[in-house]
Protein backbone atom coordinates (compact mmCIF):
# COMPACT_ATOMS: atom_id res chain seq x y z
CA UNK A 1 0.00 0.00 0.00
CA UNK A 2 3.02 2.27 0.26
CA UNK A 3 2.77 2.79 -3.52
CA UNK A 4 -0.86 3.88 -3.31
CA UNK A 5 -0.22 6.65 -5.84
CA UNK A 6 0.62 4.02 -8.43
CA UNK A 7 -2.46 1.85 -7.90
CA UNK A 8 -5.40 1.98 -10.26
CA UNK A 9 -8.85 2.62 -8.85
CA UNK A 10 -9.85 -0.87 -9.94
CA UNK A 11 -6.94 -2.51 -8.12
CA UNK A 12 -7.61 -0.53 -4.95
CA UNK A 13 -11.29 -1.50 -5.00
CA UNK A 14 -10.44 -5.13 -5.68
CA UNK A 15 -8.12 -5.17 -2.66
CA UNK A 16 -10.76 -3.39 -0.61
CA UNK A 17 -13.37 -6.02 -1.49
CA UNK A 18 -11.07 -8.98 -0.86
CA UNK A 19 -10.65 -11.10 2.28
CA UNK A 20 -7.59 -9.08 3.21
CA UNK A 21 -8.26 -6.76 6.17
CA UNK A 22 -6.22 -4.03 4.46
CA UNK A 23 -6.97 -1.67 2.94
CA UNK A 24 -10.09 -1.10 5.01
CA UNK A 25 -12.28 1.62 6.43
CA UNK A 26 -9.37 3.70 7.68
CA UNK A 27 -7.82 3.92 4.24
CA UNK A 28 -11.20 4.72 2.72
CA UNK A 29 -11.66 7.54 5.23
CA UNK A 30 -8.37 9.09 4.14
CA UNK A 31 -9.23 8.52 0.49
CA UNK A 32 -12.55 10.32 0.88
CA UNK A 33 -10.72 13.24 2.43
CA UNK A 34 -8.12 13.27 -0.34
CA UNK A 35 -10.87 13.21 -2.97
CA UNK A 36 -12.57 16.12 -1.23
CA UNK A 37 -9.35 18.13 -1.21
CA UNK A 38 -8.86 17.38 -4.91
CA UNK A 39 -12.37 18.64 -5.64
CA UNK A 40 -11.64 21.88 -3.78
CA UNK A 41 -8.50 22.22 -5.90
CA UNK A 42 -10.52 21.67 -9.05
CA UNK A 43 -12.96 24.41 -8.11
CA UNK A 44 -10.01 26.72 -7.47
CA UNK A 45 -8.30 25.86 -10.74
CA UNK A 46 -11.50 26.54 -12.68
CA UNK A 47 -12.00 29.86 -10.91
CA UNK A 48 -8.47 31.25 -11.07
CA UNK A 49 -7.84 33.23 -14.24
CA UNK A 50 -11.50 33.92 -14.92
CA UNK A 51 -12.21 37.64 -15.35
CA UNK A 52 -15.59 37.25 -13.66
CA UNK A 53 -13.86 36.03 -10.48
CA UNK A 54 -10.88 38.41 -10.48
CA UNK A 55 -11.84 39.84 -7.10
CA UNK A 56 -11.43 36.48 -5.37
CA UNK A 57 -8.42 35.22 -7.35
CA UNK A 58 -5.88 35.85 -4.60
CA UNK A 59 -8.08 34.06 -2.09
CA UNK A 60 -8.61 31.14 -4.45
CA UNK A 61 -4.89 30.79 -5.07
CA UNK A 62 -4.29 30.58 -1.33
CA UNK A 63 -7.14 28.09 -1.03
CA UNK A 64 -5.63 25.96 -3.79
CA UNK A 65 -2.34 25.74 -1.93
CA UNK A 66 -4.10 24.72 1.28
CA UNK A 67 -6.18 22.10 -0.53
CA UNK A 68 -3.12 20.57 -2.17
CA UNK A 69 -1.30 20.40 1.15
CA UNK A 70 -4.29 18.64 2.69
CA UNK A 71 -4.54 16.26 -0.24
CA UNK A 72 -0.92 15.16 0.08
CA UNK A 73 -1.33 14.60 3.81
CA UNK A 74 -4.44 12.49 3.32
CA UNK A 75 -2.82 10.43 0.57
CA UNK A 76 0.00 9.63 3.00
CA UNK A 77 -2.55 8.63 5.63
CA UNK A 78 -4.08 6.03 3.29
CA UNK A 79 -0.82 4.10 3.44
CA UNK A 80 -0.19 4.94 7.10
CA UNK A 81 -3.48 3.31 8.08
CA UNK A 82 -2.45 0.06 6.41
CA UNK A 83 1.01 0.17 7.99
CA UNK A 84 -0.33 0.71 11.51
CA UNK A 85 -2.88 -2.07 11.12
CA UNK A 86 -0.20 -4.47 9.92
CA UNK A 87 1.95 -3.51 12.91
CA UNK A 88 -0.98 -4.26 15.20
CA UNK A 89 -1.48 -7.67 13.62
CA UNK A 90 2.22 -8.38 14.09
CA UNK A 91 1.90 -7.52 17.78
CA UNK A 92 -1.06 -9.89 18.16
CA UNK A 93 1.04 -12.61 16.51
CA UNK A 94 3.82 -12.39 19.12
CA UNK A 95 4.40 -15.54 21.21
CA UNK A 96 2.52 -15.83 24.49
CA UNK A 97 3.75 -19.04 26.07
CA UNK A 98 5.62 -17.60 29.05
CA UNK A 99 4.72 -14.78 31.42
CA UNK A 100 7.53 -12.66 29.95
CA UNK A 101 6.26 -13.28 26.43
CA UNK A 102 2.73 -12.43 27.48
CA UNK A 103 3.91 -9.15 28.98
CA UNK A 104 5.95 -8.26 25.89
CA UNK A 105 3.02 -9.12 23.65
CA UNK A 106 0.56 -7.09 25.73
CA UNK A 107 2.84 -4.04 25.76
CA UNK A 108 3.40 -4.41 22.01
CA UNK A 109 -0.32 -4.57 21.33
CA UNK A 110 -1.00 -1.50 23.44
CA UNK A 111 1.72 0.49 21.71
CA UNK A 112 0.49 -0.59 18.28
CA UNK A 113 -3.07 0.34 19.25
CA UNK A 114 -1.94 3.83 20.18
CA UNK A 115 -0.36 4.29 16.76
CA UNK A 116 -3.44 2.81 15.12
CA UNK A 117 -5.53 5.38 16.98
CA UNK A 118 -3.35 8.36 16.13
CA UNK A 119 -3.60 7.78 12.37
CA UNK A 120 -7.40 8.01 12.12
CA UNK A 121 -7.30 10.95 14.56
CA UNK A 122 -4.98 12.77 12.16
CA UNK A 123 -7.22 11.72 9.28
CA UNK A 124 -10.25 13.16 11.05
CA UNK A 125 -8.38 16.40 11.70
CA UNK A 126 -7.34 16.68 8.05
CA UNK A 127 -10.86 15.93 6.83
CA UNK A 128 -12.26 18.60 9.15
CA UNK A 129 -9.83 21.06 7.62
CA UNK A 130 -11.04 20.13 4.14
CA UNK A 131 -14.63 20.70 5.25
CA UNK A 132 -13.60 24.25 6.16
CA UNK A 133 -11.75 24.69 2.87
CA UNK A 134 -14.82 23.63 0.94
CA UNK A 135 -16.67 26.51 2.59
CA UNK A 136 -14.50 29.03 0.75
CA UNK A 137 -14.89 27.06 -2.47
CA UNK A 138 -18.67 27.11 -2.07
CA UNK A 139 -18.75 30.83 -1.34
CA UNK A 140 -16.42 32.04 -4.08
CA UNK A 141 -15.99 29.24 -6.61
CA UNK A 142 -16.94 29.32 -10.26
CA UNK A 143 -20.68 28.66 -10.45
CA UNK A 144 -20.13 26.28 -13.35
CA UNK A 145 -18.52 23.80 -10.94
CA UNK A 146 -20.14 24.88 -7.68
CA UNK A 147 -21.78 21.48 -7.26
CA UNK A 148 -18.27 20.05 -6.94
CA UNK A 149 -17.73 22.21 -3.87
CA UNK A 150 -20.81 20.47 -2.46
CA UNK A 151 -19.41 17.08 -3.36
CA UNK A 152 -16.18 18.09 -1.64
CA UNK A 153 -17.82 18.91 1.66
CA UNK A 154 -19.89 15.73 1.64
CA UNK A 155 -16.84 13.59 0.90
CA UNK A 156 -14.73 15.32 3.56
CA UNK A 157 -17.53 15.03 6.10
CA UNK A 158 -17.93 11.31 5.39
CA UNK A 159 -14.19 10.81 5.73
CA UNK A 160 -14.21 12.63 9.05
CA UNK A 161 -17.10 10.66 10.52
CA UNK A 162 -15.64 7.37 9.29
CA UNK A 163 -12.21 8.15 10.74
CA UNK A 164 -13.87 8.98 14.06
CA UNK A 165 -15.33 5.48 14.21
CA UNK A 166 -11.82 4.02 13.97
CA UNK A 167 -10.67 6.27 16.79
CA UNK A 168 -13.55 5.12 18.98
CA UNK A 169 -13.09 1.40 18.33
CA UNK A 170 -9.37 1.53 19.06
CA UNK A 171 -9.66 3.58 22.25
CA UNK A 172 -12.05 0.93 23.58
CA UNK A 173 -9.14 -1.51 23.57
CA UNK A 174 -6.58 0.74 25.22
CA UNK A 175 -5.59 0.51 28.88
CA UNK A 176 -3.86 3.90 29.13
CA UNK A 177 -6.74 5.98 30.49
CA UNK A 178 -4.85 9.28 30.16
CA UNK A 179 -4.11 8.62 26.49
CA UNK A 180 -7.73 7.63 25.89
CA UNK A 181 -9.05 10.73 27.65
CA UNK A 182 -6.76 13.05 25.70
CA UNK A 183 -7.55 11.34 22.40
CA UNK A 184 -11.31 11.49 22.91
CA UNK A 185 -11.09 15.15 23.90
CA UNK A 186 -9.12 15.82 20.72
CA UNK A 187 -11.73 13.95 18.72
CA UNK A 188 -14.51 15.92 20.36
CA UNK A 189 -12.74 19.16 19.53
CA UNK A 190 -12.33 18.12 15.89
CA UNK A 191 -16.01 17.16 15.66
CA UNK A 192 -17.21 20.36 17.31
CA UNK A 193 -19.74 22.13 15.07
CA UNK A 194 -18.71 20.13 12.00
CA UNK A 195 -22.22 18.75 11.50
CA UNK A 196 -23.67 22.25 11.39
CA UNK A 197 -20.90 23.56 9.14
CA UNK A 198 -21.19 20.71 6.64
CA UNK A 199 -24.93 21.22 6.32
CA UNK A 200 -24.47 24.97 6.01
CA UNK A 201 -22.00 24.52 3.16
CA UNK A 202 -24.28 22.02 1.45
CA UNK A 203 -27.15 24.50 1.60
CA UNK A 204 -24.93 27.31 0.26
CA UNK A 205 -24.18 25.16 -2.75
CA UNK A 206 -27.78 24.02 -3.12
CA UNK A 207 -28.98 27.63 -3.20
CA UNK A 208 -26.61 28.41 -6.07
CA UNK A 209 -27.76 25.61 -8.35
Amino acid sequence: MSNIKDKSIQLFLDELASKSPTPGGGSVSALMGAQAAALVSMVCNLTIGKEKYAEVEEEMRALLQQAETAREKLIALIAADVDTFNNLMSAYALPKETDAEKLTRSEGIQQALKLATQVPLECARACAEVVKLSHSAALNGNLVVISDAGAAVMSAYSGLKSAALNVYINTNCLKDSDFVKTTLLDMEDIMNNVDVLAEEIYQIVRAKL
